[in-house]
């Protein structure tokens, strides 16, 4: 068994930024020489997220229109005294840091319609890094 972690680096715009990460990731793993094994998907900090969504148009329209509604800006939330970014720190808490997923035969395990994807909910534009902790065989 071997424990092999890369990074992916990539700037985002910020405000539910939607960027799908399927294809980089599918290419550090063939990197790994792995062939077997699971990818842990990891975001180091508090205001993005990674989940799994079909990549398209309308999908994307609609989560970022969900996170909106269901945490929106400027409700009056604490941390916003300290920099106005309280409703990104709980949109990221909702969707959360990581995602394991399964590859078999040097391939990730995934649907035809489902791509994993990185969310910033910041305010603003910046260079983010997702960490790839890949364990197999």
């Amino acid at each position: 068994m071997s424990v092999i972690t890369k990074e992916l680096s990539f700037q985002t715009r910020g405000n539910n930024d939607i960027i799908d990460l399927t294809d980089h990731i599918q290419e550090s793993l063939v990197t790994t020489g792995l062939t077997s094994g699971i990818v842990t998907v990891f975001v180091p900090g508090s205001t993005a997220g990674i989940t799994t969504i079909e990549y398209e148009p309308g999908v994307i329209h609609d989560v970022k229109k969900m996170v909106n509604e269901l945490i929106p800006q400027g409700h009056g939330w604490q941390h916003d005294r300290i920099d106005n970014n309280a409703h990104s720190h709980l949109r990221a808490a909702i969707i959360g840091p990581s995602l394991t997923v399964p590859f078999v035969n040097g391939q990730l395990v995934h649907g035809t319609w489902q791509q994993i994807v990185f969310i910033d909910f910041d305010v603003h534009p910046r260079h983010r890094k997702v960490v790839l902790q890949f364990i197999g065989e």
